[in-house]
């Protein structure tokens, strides 16, 4: 998939995680607001490497795809991982499913996360069709305030208000949704 180049930012490929980006992943977890917002730590290689396994293993079952984020920059040698989105929480006969996603510290205020939050919804709604996705859910920490402008440039409509559950969300949060257009 890819989130094309915009004046401001280059294009964005999305594709899904695989072991050669264990050391970005290493490189992006050290950020202490990723640690912050984010609950599967990853403090090392055989940790990244736990982790990468675990996206490809939501893919096998069906249930979880994980992509990474890679700037596509012309005359670069390689595409650089800027981020993460998750399409999660698939099960059968349930008509929706969450989404999720983080930006790493060195490509915040490039519009990464609104633009492969985009791409993943268009690409869920299509792949898994009506008779199997209607709804994705998008909740985040009330305290969140950049989770919640993603929301809101990627039209995930505020739906309400989710009691704190700790350990996971320690604060209050909100649940935005977005719904399948037809």
């Amino acid at each position: 998939m890819r989130a094309e180049a915009t004046p401001t930012a280059p294009a964005l490929v999305i594709r899904p995680w695989c072991v050669r980006d264990v050391p970005a992943l290493v490189e992006a977890w050290r950020d202490p607001a990723m640690r912050h917002w984010t609950t599967s730590p990853v403090e090392n290689d055989a940790d990244a490497v736990r982790w990468v396994r675990t996206q490809r293993r939501g893919w096998a079952r069906g249930d979880r795809f994980g992509f990474a984020v890679l700037e596509a920059r012309p005359g670069a040698p390689q595409e650089h991982l800027v981020g993460n989105v998750v399409l999660k929480d698939l099960a059968p006969g349930k008509p929706s499913a969450e989404v999720g996603y983080w930006t790493a510290a060195h490509a915040r205020g490039r519009a990464v996360a609104p633009r492969a939050l985009e791409t993943l919804t268009a690409w869920a709604f299509a792949t898994l069709g009506p008779d199997r996705l209607n709804r994705l859910e998008l909740l985040h920490q009330t305290d969140n305030e950049a989770s919640c402008r993603v929301a809101q440039k990627t039209r995930y409509k505020l739906a309400g208000l989710l009691p704190a559950t700790p350990p996971t969300f320690p604060l209050a949060g909100h649940l935005h949704i977005r719904h399948r257009t037809t």
